[in-house]
């Protein structure tokens, strides 16, 4: 019997795909996947599809101040990625939802129907009046941005304060990246491999996180890829690509009347499509910081914070700052 043990584990170290079982897969809607705080769902409506909103509605820890602060989320992140954020302004007397917008994280996913940063603006509403809040302090980050322009400019009486952190859209993308045709687009995030997508987080964000904090991100994409739902995944999440290349916000930004800080990081050069940009176009691509300084004097009231040294993720790559910005700007 030892003999036969012996054996076995000599068999299983000179295969070890053998002896480790497959990541466990995950559904489309993230089921099973732990959210750090209890997840809910708002039921609702788009285009004759009935679909579901889901969002965590956090009470604060401490004395509550009276005030909620709702969390807009990036393409490439679910809401669950918040946690630290949300621990800070809990902590700080806030109540703090933060949602996954349709075709993001928990929510349902419509792989057929466009996506609209204006239907975006109406599901953030409608969640909060299924709340009872009649106004926020708005905190977005990445793609979440466009949406929270959207938000600001269609609902301002909605908004207390905005804070575009990591902000995509300063740029009106369709003046330097052509049309790509959808199935090009489709193939290459089937076809992108977990060690491929960790170098393109890593290296598009500019982040300084190790990428040992970096990959449960790229696990969490691996995992989906065992659902026989993978396909349609695949095809909602290109379709926000063309929202952000379509839907620029950028010309509006002038006429938001809210105060705005913009949070970014002096490594972070984000720039959706810039790989299909001519070469010369491409360095001048993504100058997020060098943009936000340049469009906060003509927007009403908007200031600039950058953080040096560090990337897209700025609140899991530098906490502590970020979270001390960001509560300094809410109770001013």
């Amino acid at each position: 019997m030892r003999t036969a043990h012996l054996l076995l584990a000599v068999f299983l170290s000179a295969a070890p795909g053998l002896a480790q079982s497959p990541p466990e897969p995950l559904g489309i809607a993230l089921e099973g996947y732990p959210y750090p705080f209890p997840v809910r769902f708002l039921p609702l409506t788009v285009e004759r599809h009935a679909v579901r909103l889901a969002y965590m509605d956090v009470p604060p820890t401490t004395a509550a101040n009276g005030r909620a602060v709702l969390l807009m989320h990036g393409r490439n992140f679910p809401a669950s990625y918040w946690e630290p954020t949300i621990k800070a302004l809990i902590g700080a007397g806030y109540r703090v939802i933060a949602p996954d917008q349709i075709n993001f994280g928990k929510s349902s996913k419509l792989d057929e129907v466009p996506v609209s940063f204006d239907v975006m603006a109406e599901h953030t509403a409608a969640l909060l009046d299924h709340l009872g809040i009649a106004q926020a302090d708005v905190v977005a980050h990445s793609m979440g941005n466009m949406a929270a322009v959207r938000f600001t400019r269609t609902f301002p009486q909605r908004v207390r304060k905005l804070v575009m952190y990591a902000p995509v859209g300063l740029e009106d993308y369709r003046f330097t990246v052509p049309p790509v045709p959808k199935q090009q687009l489709i193939e290459q995030e089937d076809a992108l491999t977990g060690e491929a997508y960790l170098r393109q987080l890593i290296a598009t964000y500019g982040l300084t996180l190790p990428p040992e904090q970096v990959r449960p991100f790229v696990d969490l994409r691996e995992r989906l890829k065992g659902s026989a739902e993978w396909p349609r995944w695949v095809r909602s999440f290109v379709a926000s690509y063309y929202a952000i290349w379509g839907q620029p916000v950028v010309h509006e930004l002038p006429l938001v009347d809210k105060p705005v800080l913009f949070m970014v990081g002096t490594r972070d050069r984000t720039a959706p499509g810039r790989a299909y940009a001519k070469p010369e176009d491409r360095e001048r691509m993504g100058q997020v910081a060098e943009r936000a300084r340049e469009l906060a004097p003509r927007m009403r009231n908007a200031r600039v914070e950058t953080f040096e040294g560090v990337g897209h993720l700025i609140h899991l790559e530098a906490t502590d700052r970020f979270h001390a910005a960001l509560l300094r700007f809410l109770s001013e």
